[in-house]
């Protein structure tokens, strides 16, 4: 068995997208309303409820992320955003010829297939070995297109199959635990990625991940689920509200990168600043916040 899960084929055969030969449309601009939306969503399997009426979106450019308790229903809700599952009640809205790129949890290849990055990469999409060869230097790692897939390490796997997902050069991302099996430095790394990625490009960008400083650093958007939608908004908002704090009560929030002060700058997983979108190169530097340090020019 060459996927984990069938969602990682049925994906491929939903969500293709960007065909060859397809003629390009314009990619959906930031603020033109949501890529996709659930509108009171509820699944029910084996009698029990696993989604109970939940609403929400992702709009071109943002980055929102779903965090919540084992069980939650985020992978349902993924599944049932991508067209995977029917929702029992609901419904589930999404522009016309939506192209996304999927991320996985993780990737299972029997051992005796023998299976290079580039071989792989090509199952998705018969690019150019060029073309193939830039998206995966697009994430760092163009030096393995031909290395066995089953010989690399997890943050090599995530990265490789971060660049399978960038393919059809989707207008969303949808990322299912991509910091899994990587270490911090390799989080954070991820984290810039993707920024720089979703900055670059204007797509939307869709994660599940239980690592919450992962998520308070990356997020724009933050939805906490348990079943039903607990509570939304941006990290420092979420972060404050009392179904976070129930769900996560051993959870340190002075550690997360929730950043409560008002500037043209954003701070990365590992303190470096950068300047917010229009602003002038020369407002990033270090913060004066105590905090995050000094230096910080607001």
């Amino acid at each position: 068995m060459l996927y984990n899960t069938i969602m990682f084929a049925s994906v491929h055969n939903w969500l293709r997208g960007h065909r060859a030969g397809r003629h390009p449309r314009p990619r959906p601009e930031r603020g033109s309303g949501p890529l996709v939306a659930a509108r009171e969503v509820t699944v029910e399997r084996g009698g029990r409820t696993i989604l109970d009426r939940v609403s929400m979106a992702v709009h071109a450019g943002e980055a929102a992320m779903i965090i919540g308790p084992n069980g939650a229903g985020k992978t349902s809700l993924l599944r049932v955003l991508m067209g995977l599952w029917q929702p029992d009640g609901g419904h589930v809205e999404r522009v016309a010829d939506l192209r996304v790129g999927y991320m996985p949890q993780r990737l299972q290849i029997e051992p005796v297939l023998p299976l290079s990055v580039y071989r792989f990469l090509r199952m998705r999409q018969r690019l150019p070995r060029r073309e193939l060869l830039a998206r995966l230097e697009r994430v760092g790692v163009g030096h393995l297109i031909d290395s066995p897939i089953q010989s690399l390490s997890g943050g090599e796997t995530q990265r490789v199959l971060l660049a399978r997902a960038l393919l059809g050069e989707p207008d969303l991302l949808v990322l299912d635990e991509p910091a899994q099996g990587v270490d911090v430095v390799g989080q954070g790394d991820v984290f810039v990625m993707l920024d720089d990625i979703r900055r670059e490009s204007g797509c939307g960008v869709l994660i599940v991940s239980h690592d919450l400083h992962f998520v308070m650093a990356g997020a724009e958007t933050v939805i906490c689920l348990n079943q039903h939608v607990c509570c939304t908004g941006n990290p420092e908002e979420v972060s404050q509200h009392p179904e976070y704090r129930r769900l996560f009560p051993s959870v340190d929030l002075r550690g997360l990168a929730v950043y409560t002060h008002n500037h043209n700058h954003v701070h990365g997983l590992h303190g470096e600043v950068r300047p917010l979108d229009g602003a002038p190169e020369d407002s990033a530097g270090a913060c004066d916040d105590p905090k995050h340090g000094p230096g910080c020019r607001h």
